[in-house]
Formats: C-alpha cells, structure tokens, sequence
C-alpha cells in the first residue's frame, strides 16, 4: 500500500539508484531487487551504491550500469568535506529520475536526498518520521498472513509497492574474467588445481557468537582429507587471516589457506568452483549460494529460516537446545554462545557425510579459462 506518493510513477524513468549499504551479505540477499528493477524499466540505466569495498561483488552484474561505494574519507574535516561534497555532485551528475532505499539508516535516506533525484521511495518506519519525510513516496506493505521468510523478501517489499518484482526471487552473482584469471593464477600457483576434489571453509563470522571452535573445524578437516581425500581451502578476510593461519598449523589434513589474499570478487570465483562450501553464519555461505555452491551452514543464535541459503542443495545445522535460535549476542548477550561449544563435531560430519552420499561423484571443477 502506497501511503505517500502515488503508486506510478508520473515521468520517464531513465536512470535509477538504488542505496543498499548494508554488509555484504545484505548487498547478496538485494540482487533479486536489483534484476526486478531493471525487469521492470528495461530502457533505464540502473545503479547501485554500496558501503566502500563491496562494489566489486556487482561488477560483472548485467543489471547493473555503475557502482558508486560510499567511502571513509581520511584527511582533516575540510578534506574530508570536499571529497565527500565531490562524491555528492558526482552522483547528481548521473541525474537520476528515481531513488530506492533499502534500508532504514541514516546515510541511505540522506544519500537519496541528496542524489537530485525527483522521485524518492522507500518503506514507511513510523518511528522515523525525519527520514520519511526526506522521501517522496513510501509503501508500507500489509502484513502477510504468515511471516515470509528470506531476506531477499525485506527487499523486494520495498518495490513490491511499485508494482515492481521478479520470478526469481534466488540471489544470483556474476563473475567478471578478470576475477576468473586471478583466481586461476592464485589456485595454480598454491597447488589447489591439482589435488582433485576440494571443498571451501569459512569458519569465521564478523560477530563471534556466531562462530563454532576452531580446535573441531580442524577435526573436521582431518576427517574430510583422511575418509574422503578432499582437501579444503581455507577463505576469509586480512583481519582474520591470523586465526587461519592457527587452523591450519594444527591440521593433519591436506589444507590451503587463502585467507585474506582474494578481493570480494576473486573469493566469489574461488566459491564458484568448490564441490562445497562449509562455514557458519556469515557472508561466505551467501556468495557461495549465489554462484550455484552447494552449502552446509552453522547456526546457533541467529535464525536460520530468515538467512540460510534458498534451494534443495543447501543444507543447515541446528544446535540440539531448545533455547536456540535465541536472537541473542552469546548467551545472556556474553559473546559466547553454549548451542554452538556443544555442538557435536560428528553431528556435523553427518551432515556433510549425507551430502557426500547424495553427491557421490562430485566432479572436480575446473577453473574456466579467461
């Protein structure tokens, strides 16, 4: 339901932005919204703002005609002003005809505001009534019967009211030959290509709680290496390549570590071409998801049914307690969270044992040529 604004759009629609500066996971789960746009005004040109260093998730998108990243500009306040007053005229210079936010934070309404562009739209947040009023249209959407669940559907709402959407609703990302070369050279040169089948491990989450011991990740490398000669590489950010540099010292199994030495894009054609990808409730899962990666995902605390991957190929484990999902930082908000120190490494083996079983000749995925 439009509650401000009308439900068409009275001019041409020729350029559009769409603000979406949430985390990474958050630019992977808005892909459907993006395609849905661009489904809808097929003659418009439509770009995407993102937070700084995300952008190249989205530089191979058909969809999508430029990326603009907000950045943390360094310098004193009047550097800073300067670059930022730049980064304002350099989006009034695509002179947009229409504006969706994604989100409901400050920066992405004021960002709207700012671009120049007529048309203004987001959701209603009653209790945010300086942002709606910097909006020119607002939906708020009846609530459903039932909950929907998957974050792809928190964007989507946002357009729906527009008469806006898409068939597939899966959240998809390309990959660029640039990526697919670098990434070629980098497994060659660490020996990744020849070892046969590989899977892909991401043990590590920006919040803690969310984690699962380190100490039985590297049993589960073991095993994966000892019962299946499957090696397994190791991914993650800079900041977290010291905590993988420690898994992989206490490995027995055969184990790579390209933590830290891939850009977003390249980890997004390093996750293409694993037979799997393991990890716990972070960005990595979602990307994988969204290059055709089948998944086996950790949860404790957060509620799996709102974030796991879409689709039969993906699978979830679920602590044995009755107080997860919880919502919870850790328990009683302590950063650690006892669903997941309980969590069994054999329960996890078995769920990966049953994909290996569904999946009993996984061929080994090459690295397609540039």
């Amino acid at each position: 339901m439009i509650v401000k604004g009308n439900k068409k759009f009275e001019i041409e629609i020729s350029s559009i932005l769409i603000i979406q500066l949430g985390d990474i996971g958050d630019v992977v789960w808005a892909t459907p919204t993006f395609r849905a746009i661009k489904e809808t005004y097929p003659q418009a040109n439509v770009s995407i703002l993102v937070r700084e260093g995300f952008g190249s998730l989205l530089e191979a998108d058909p969809h999508v005609h430029k990326i603009f990243e907000v950045k943390r500009y360094k310098g004193n306040l009047l550097e800073k002003a300067k670059k930022q007053i730049k980064f304002i005229r350099a989006l009034q210079g695509e002179h947009f005809d229409l504006v969706f936010d994604l989100r409901s934070d400050d920066r992405g309404a004021y960002m709207a505001f700012l671009s120049g562009a007529s048309i203004r739209a987001a959701l209603l947040y009653r209790g945010l009534k300086w942002r709606n009023f910097l909006f020119t249209h607002l939906a708020d959407p009846l609530p459903p019967k039932e909950r929907i669940y998957g974050a792809a559907e928190q964007s989507l709402l946002v357009v729906r009211g527009f008469g806006i959407d898409t068939e597939d609703g899966i959240p998809k990302l390309w990959i660029s030959e640039k990526a697919r070369e670098s990434v070629k050279q980098l497994l060659h040169h660490e020996g990744v290509t020849a070892v046969g089948r590989w899977i892909t491990l991401n043990p590590f989450s920006r919040w803690q709680y969310k984690e699962w011991s380190c100490e039985k990740w590297v049993r589960i490398v073991d095993w994966l290496w000892e019962e299946n000669k499957i090696s397994t590489v190791i991914v993650g950010s800079p900041e977290e390549r010291e905590k993988s540099i420690d898994i992989v010292n206490k490995c027995k199994g055969r184990i790579f570590n390209l933590t830290g030495r891939t850009t977003l894009s390249e980890l997004t054609a390093v996750l293409s071409l694993s037979c799997l990808h393991l990890g716990v409730d972070s960005a990595a899962p979602q990307i994988a998801a969204a290059v055709g990666t089948p998944t086996v995902t950790i949860y404790g605390p957060s509620v799996w049914s709102e974030w796991a991957p879409l689709g039969a190929i993906h699978s979830v484990i679920t602590p044995d307690c009755d107080c997860a999902p919880c919502h919870q930082k850790g328990c009683n908000d302590s950063g650690i969270s006892k669903c997941l120190e309980e969590l069994t490494v054999d329960k996890v083996k078995g769920a990966i044992q049953e994909f290996l079983d569904r999946n009993s000749k996984i061929p080994v995925r090459s690295v397609p040529l540039a």
